[in-house]
């Protein structure tokens, strides 16, 4: 086992370097400290312990600029270990890794106030290019990260490929499959939801450590349970390789909470969640690269947004737990009832309903995503012809709202919706009908489910209700209860889906395999399997 001293003496700027991906970490040598401008505030502010333990980060790409990211913690655990005071850090941009060709370079000051998080909007930069990040604080040299602008809206794009995932539980396995994916060719990287996972954490998990970490509820509890995921050097290396594009989902906060209603309400008054979920949507912003835009305000955060690459592809980010009616039946799975098929229910909330529905019929995108956390098509577990058994939880236990979505992309002739959900631990492959009620209906669209990344242990290839599964729903075209990531790859005429696995996650250093393959041809919203590796190890 490992106390925490150890723990965190694996996570010193040498480590890292040598276990992050392959562009984190260059270049941190002497020539590159003396590089950096002398700073008046810098040269004057106190010494400190390396604050850079958290890694670095980018996201929300435009055609100008990005958001970069990093926290200052030298104890990352305990609070972060900063003073009270704030604290500057210089940034630097080069179009090269040696930075040679600096382009951009300036001076944020982290805030005790926001946990000594650093985000930084940088504009001036050019479409569809790659460039170099960095950081200095005090003597104190960050990794260099890469990140890349998206191409300019009215760009021809013959080519994108970026990677999803979700759900990352520390406790119950390693988190390789960042290893792989920071290795990936990609060119963006989105994250679905449960980056963090709230409940308790104590040493029966597959993870060496001596301490418990208790629920969490207040404002440090929160920043060191982000601390805690962020200190997995595979994350680190996603996050320094890429710009990631992100979203929410439930165990943020806490499990299955619904606008202003937590899981357990018996357990947790309403005034005491308001006051979790205004303490986690803080925390969630200090750690992830976001703009201002989205900086929490109480209760609310602005996290449902729009962003376009060229004419390709467009993301429409959503936002399926801020605005939610609470879930029908108490939650859980059941059979609808008249609470869950009330016409009136809604996922989204009414503004960012109509804001989706206006935002498909004006793209000109050839691909319109929605990047979104529960499963969209339906899924019944009711196995057998007059039994229906469904999520509560997921669109199923909203199908009007649901409806409402498919029956305007239906009116509209919205070509190339594409849905891409995490949430269940486990990959699948969909077909959107235009009423699931009608098994002759014809498809409007496809929904890529991708698994987690560590959630739910190592997994198996099948379950031993595979097969009634895929029988009861034919508009489910696959299914595999492995960990890992999705890489989809995008051209002007079809769209691919890999899924890639991880064989296990209860110990570091699994392989990664391919263990199928969707293509999607376009106007045609059908899936066609091009490969299928059936024979992965478990």
């Amino acid at each position: 086992m490992t106390d925490y001293k150890d723990f965190t003496k694996k996570l010193s700027r040498k480590s890292f370097i040598k276990t992050s991906g392959k562009v984190v970490g260059v270049a941190l040598g002497a020539s590159i400290l003396n590089a950096f401008p002398v700073n008046e505030a810098s040269a004057t502010s106190n010494s400190l312990q390396y604050p850079f333990t958290l890694g670095i980060a980018s996201g929300d790409p435009l055609p100008d600029g990005v958001v970069l990211w990093t926290r200052l913690a030298p104890d990352p655990l305990n609070g972060g270990g900063m003073s009270s005071n704030p604290f500057p850090v210089q940034w630097e941009v080069s179009v090269d890794p040696d930075f040679k060709k600096i382009v951009q370079r300036g001076t944020e000051v982290s805030k005790p106030s926001l946990g000594h998080s650093v985000h930084v909007e940088v504009n001036g930069l050019q479409p569809a290019t790659w460039y170099y990040y960095r950081f200095k604080a005090g003597d104190e040299i960050s990794p260099v990260g890469r990140t890349k602008t998206a191409p300019a809206l009215d760009q021809t794009v013959d080519k994108f490929t970026f990677a999803y995932a979700s759900c990352q539980y520390w406790k119950t396995g390693y988190f390789t499959a960042y290893q792989h994916m920071a290795k990936d060719d990609l060119d963006l990287v989105i994250h679905l939801g449960d980056y963090i996972y709230e409940g308790r954490h104590d040493s029966s998990g597959v993870r060496p450590f001596d301490k418990d970490f208790p629920e969490i509820y207040t404002i440090e509890d929160y920043r060191n349970r982000y601390a805690l995921y962020k200190l997995d050097s595979d994350l680190q290396a996603a996050h320094a390789n890429f710009p990631w594009l992100v979203t929410l989902d439930d165990h943020e906060i806490d499990n299955n909470w619904a606008d202003e209603v937590p899981q357990d309400p018996d357990k947790q008054s309403k005034e005491d969640f308001l006051k979790r979920r205004a303490i986690a949507l803080q925390a969630y912003y200090e750690h992830m690269p976001l703009r201002r835009s989205s900086f929490p305000d109480g209760i609310d955060m602005q996290l449902y947004r729009r962003l376009s690459f060229g004419n390709l592809v467009e993301f429409n980010v959503l936002d399926t737990r801020q605005y939610r009616d609470d879930q029908a039946n108490g939650d859980g799975w059941d059979s609808p009832s008249e609470e869950s098929m009330d016409p009136n229910r809604t996922l989204l909330g009414d503004e960012q309903e109509r804001w989706l529905l206006n935002g498909l019929a004006a793209s000109s995108a050839k691909w319109k995503i929605l990047a979104q956390q529960v499963f969209f098509a339906r899924r019944d577990y009711g196995f057998g012809p007059d039994a229906e058994h469904y999520s509560m939880d997921a669109w199923d236990g909203y199908p009007a709202a649901r409806q409402r979505i498919l029956d305007f992309i239906k009116s509209k002739d919205i070509s190339n919706p594409v849905v891409l959900t995490g949430d269940v631990h486990s990959s699948w492959a969909n077909e959107i009908r235009a009423n699931f009620d009608d098994p002759e209906s014809e498809n409007v669209g496809v929904e890529f489910v991708g698994t987690s990344i560590s959630s739910g242990g190592d997994g198996s290839d099948v379950r031993g209700n595979t097969a009634e599964i895929l029988a009861e729903n034919p508009h489910i075209k696959f299914f595999n209860n492995q960990r890992g990531y999705v890489r989809c790859t995008l051209t002007q005429d079809k769209w691919q889906t890999d899924y890639q696995v991880v064989p296990y996650v209860s110990k570091p250093g699994a392989p990664i395999v391919t263990r199928a393959s969707f293509v999607v041809e376009d106007g045609k919203p059908a899936l066609k399997k091009i490969y299928d590796n059936a024979n992965v190890p478990v």
